[in-house]
């Protein structure tokens, strides 16, 4: 999934490289100091940018950049969750996946830059929604596609709606991440994670079962 809200493609490719430099350099300052502490002088100091050069590239000023920023973070999400993410064809491979996506939770820490869609942009910003529906959607086809190869190759159980089964697994990661933000402790996400595991393969397993 590749994110931009279109201002990007307009430019040469140096000024394509400097508004990506803005926007890194916005994206490290929010894991450092959080979305509502960051200030377009903090920016600017970071990437050794104009105010004039912030406004040319950014003409909506804060909320254009820290939508941009969230666009680059929420195709960070996946591509961190890569390459297990569009491999899932072995319970090996899940696990793997697991450990990417902890693994990553756990470097990020309490500051999340793609938290800027609801602590700066709101819940209410179409841009910001779209986003977040892009994001969603984007991480769900991907495990959608590894259960229906599990449950074909008889490692999941078939009854199980695929869909269903996905958007519980991403509403557990997100869950667990957002008590990640809110306390610092990754050990909620770990559950989450192995809890939702662990149902996949023990209900095939129950199948099995003589009787079963």
């Amino acid at each position: 999934m590749v994110i931009d809200g279109g201002g990007a493609q307009r430019l040469t490719q140096k000024g394509r490289q400097t508004r990506r430099r803005i926007v890194e350099g916005a994206a490290e300052e929010i894991r450092e100091r959080g979305a509502a502490s960051t200030t377009l002088d903090d920016i600017r100091a970071r990437t050794a940018t104009s105010k004039s050069q912030i406004f040319h590239y950014f003409p909506g000023g804060k909320e254009e950049l820290l939508l941009a920023v969230a666009a680059r973070e929420a195709d960070r999400v996946l591509e961190d969750q890569e390459p297990h993410l569009s491999n899932l064809r072995t319970w090996s491979a899940w696990q793997d996946w697991r450990d990417a996506v902890l693994r990553r939770y756990e470097q990020q820490g309490v500051n999340c830059p793609l938290g800027v869609l609801i602590t700066e942009l709101g819940r209410t910003t179409p841009a910001a929604r779209q986003l977040t529906s892009q994001l969603i959607d984007s991480w769900q086809a991907a495990l959608r596609e590894g259960v229906l190869e599990m449950q074909e190759a008889g490692e999941i159980d078939r009854g199980l709606d695929a869909d269903r089964t996905v958007a519980a697994l991403v509403a557990a990661v997100q869950g667990g991440v957002t008590i990640l933000m809110a306390t610092g402790g990754i050990a909620h996400l770990e559950a989450a994670l192995d809890t939702t595991l662990t149902l996949l393969r023990d209900g095939v397993r129950a199948r099995q079962r003589p009787g079963a």
